[in-house]
């Protein structure tokens, strides 16, 4: 059963078509990568799903129309971005930072098991809880956005550039990370520059160029293409 299911989307603005009738799906428990080079609309598309971006088209999660939700109301649904550059608060410790991820919930008891749980996921924020989250290195700060995101107990994550600027260590735990996310059950939307490592981890793929999906298929199919190899993988 698909989890969110997007028809002809198209978002514009400052007069540039920056998607041009995209159509794509998510089921349940399945990890999505949607690769592409600069300026594709990856971005984009995720900003629009997440309620940032007014869209035409149809985007149903959980087979509703995410059309009139608010941002906020999506999250409450179970629909979380960790947005590109991660987009923390920099002047708040790690903790605070974390409990913003559950700002929707009033389940006080789950959440302190929850913040537990992410500590567990990320040893690193538990040592430097009380540490003001803008002076944490990248990948650091990478976790903590993945982590609030976590605490909002989504049904679908949406990643948006996870490894940008970090360094090869960092992004290997990170997407170790991704995996242990997906096999605990939670869907993912994974938007990555780095098209050999977003293919390797998914299942299903979709090529994103110029504002139109130009392939989709398994990963695996995808990874063994000679025009994704060409155009994404440097061969």
């Amino acid at each position: 059963m698909n989890l969110l299911e997007v028809r002809d989307l198209k978002v514009a603005y400052g007069g540039i078509h920056a998607l041009k009738g995209i159509s794509l799906d998510v089921a349940e428990g399945e990890l999505v990568a949607l690769i592409g080079s600069n300026g594709a609309g990856k971005t984009t598309a995720l900003k629009a799903l997440a309620g940032l971006l007014p869209y035409s088209g149809k985007a149903h999660y959980r087979q509703e129309s995410l059309l009139h939700r608010a941002s906020h109301q999506r999250v409450q649904d179970g629909l979380a971005l960790v947005p590109e550059g991660r987009g923390i608060f920099a002047r708040m410790s790690v903790l605070e930072n974390l409990q913003m991820g559950a700002y929707c919930r009033n389940d006080h008891a789950e959440i302190t098991q929850d913040l537990q749980r992410i500590f567990d996921l990320f040893p690193r924020l538990a040592e430097r809880r009380t540490q003001p989250a803008g002076t944490l290195s990248g990948g650091e700060q990478q976790m903590v956005a993945m982590g609030r995101a976590l605490m909002s107990r989504p049904k679908l994550l949406m990643l948006d550039e996870p490894s940008m600027g970090l360094a090869p260590l960092m992004v290997e735990k990170i997407f170790d990370t991704i995996r242990n996310i997906s096999a605990q059950g939670v869907s993912i939307l994974l938007v990555e520059q780095n098209a050999k490592l977003a293919l390797e981890i998914a299942q299903r793929g979709y090529v994103l160029e110029s504002g139109n999906i130009t392939l989709a298929d398994c990963a695996s199919s995808l990874l063994g293409s000679s025009a994704v190899q060409q155009a994404y993988l440097g061969g």
